[in-house]
């Protein structure tokens, strides 16, 4: 059975959701300002593992994930371009999409944006407001943390904790230090929409209880997001969230770890970020994605250039076990562990490092049944790790295209290096061994790996 570790309890349990088979998932998604950096792409790959080995297993997910398309970084960024704050965050949002479809994730089932739910977003404070848990104060409003009894629940941090050492800057109205706003009365020159308490807009964590609520009702399976998310952004959530709607908000809260550089964690503010588009133009998307996979979700994942080499020569080793061939039958008998053991990896709270072991362990298998002469059996086994390997979106793609550099190979290079190869095979036949070394000679030069077999030459790119 899996077993998911849930932060709001802080041990792992098992995972049974509301509505068998339906799980809604809602995950915090982008603040579509800027490019998106390895840190969002973790935060992507890894919730795009979980929907899709629960939907492997199964469950019919319903996966919506937000779009943050208001907010203080997105008006500062617009202004600073001299660019219309819509236009913007549609080119970003078109940015993101991109970053990740290459990344082999797939499309949430939902995708809803801030601006286009303001009603549900004036509705929730307008109930909070109602129930006591939130007031006005010179057009803002603020959630009253005093008034909610569970504060501090998913974090650990206590009203009390907040409150000591801080102090009210002179132009806020709130009662408490603790307390967070809900509605920001309009500035001049800035974005509003109308509301009971004056024009204004949203602030960032009633979005997220607004849009997840209306998509996934009240009470539903999973919330998901960054560990930097889980105090505040997750833990005003809970409150406002269970303060209007009277009803437990989420079951699961799962939180993915930190990407690092030099041991620091990677972010904008810290200007140690890189972008998804410029590893990308460096190293293939596949090889990425497995070094996200690399490390389990709730570690912490340091980035190198070495550790992304490193992914490419563990892809290059799976797709060298696919390359004789497979077939979609699966494997019986003995052969069956290898997905047992993914299996039992996967329920563990999704330790895709012990699945990858697995692949690992299958793709000998593999390479050993071929060396065999047993073809029927290594075709069956390919097929297999094809299966389990898309299941962590691994192995989407061609063998032959991936050795020979993947998606980032020029075709006009790939057809250059394949009459090469035709060349060399093509004077051997004549023996003409001087051509045919001269070719392998400079083929080797180019970084190009030669495998002689009774059906001619087949080549990928070396390291």
């Amino acid at each position: 059975m899996l077993e998911i570790h849930n932060s709001l309890t802080g041990r792992k349990q098992a995972f049974q959701p509301i509505d068998p088979p339906r799980v809604g998932l809602y995950v915090c998604g982008m603040t579509v300002y800027d490019y998106c950096h390895l840190g969002h792409a973790r935060a992507m790959v890894v919730f795009d593992m979980v929907v899709r080995y629960l939907r492997a297993s199964g469950y019919q997910v319903r996966y919506v994930r937000n779009i943050t398309d208001i907010d203080d970084k997105i008006i500062q960024r617009a202004a600073s371009l001299g660019e219309p704050i819509e236009q913007l965050t549609r080119r970003f949002t078109e940015a993101m999409h991109a970053d990740a479809d290459a990344l082999g994730c797939l499309r949430p089932d939902e995708e809803p944006r801030a601006t286009a739910h303001m009603d549900a977003i004036i509705k929730m404070i307008e109930a909070l407001i109602e129930k006591g848990h939130a007031y006005t104060a010179g057009g803002d409003v603020y959630f009253s943390v005093a008034a909610f009894d569970g504060y501090g629940a998913l974090s650990g941090k206590r009203p009390g904790d907040l409150r000591a050492g801080a102090r009210i800057e002179s132009d806020e109205a709130k009662h408490d230090p603790a307390d967070f706003v809900l509605w920001k009365a309009a500035k001049p020159d800035e974005p509003s929409w109308p509301s009971p308490w004056g024009d204004g807009r949203p602030g960032w964590h009633i979005e997220c209880s607004a849009m997840s609520t209306r998509c996934l009702g009240n009470h539903f399976d999973i919330h998901g997001g960054g560990l930097d998310l889980q105090f505040p952004h997750h833990e005003n959530e809970i409150a406002q969230s269970e303060a209007a709607t009277g009803e437990h908000f989420v079951n699961y809260w799962m939180h993915n770890g930190h990407v690092r550089i030099d041991d620091e964690k990677m972010a904008k503010s810290l200007g140690n970020f890189t972008t998804v588009r410029d590893i990308l133009a460096a190293h293939d998307p596949e090889s990425v994605r497995h070094f996200l996979l690399s490390s389990h979700y709730r570690s912490p994942l340091n980035y190198t250039a070495d550790a992304l080499d490193q992914a490419r020569a563990s892809m290059e080793r799976l797709y060298l076990a696919l390359r004789g061939g497979e077939r979609d039958d699966r494997p019986g008998g003995d052969d069956k562990a290898y997905a047992e053991r993914f299996q039992a990896a996967m329920d563990d709270d999704f330790n895709t490092p012990l699945a990858l072991a697995v692949l690992f362990d299958l793709a000998r298998e593999v390479n050993r049944a071929r060396e065999a002469g047993e073809s029927d059996r290594a075709d069956g086994l390919a097929g297999e790790l094809r299966r389990l390997g898309h299941m962590l979106g691994l192995l989407q793609g061609d063998a032959e295209g991936f050795l020979q550099g993947g998606s980032a190979e020029d075709p006009a290079e790939v057809a250059r290096i394949n009459a090469l190869v035709a060349e060399r095979d093509q004077a051997r036949a004549r023996r003409d061994f001087a051509r045919a070394d001269a070719i392998r000679d400079q083929l080797i030069g180019e970084g190009i790996v030669l495998e002689d077999g009774t059906g001619g030459t087949r080549w990928r790119r070396g390291r």
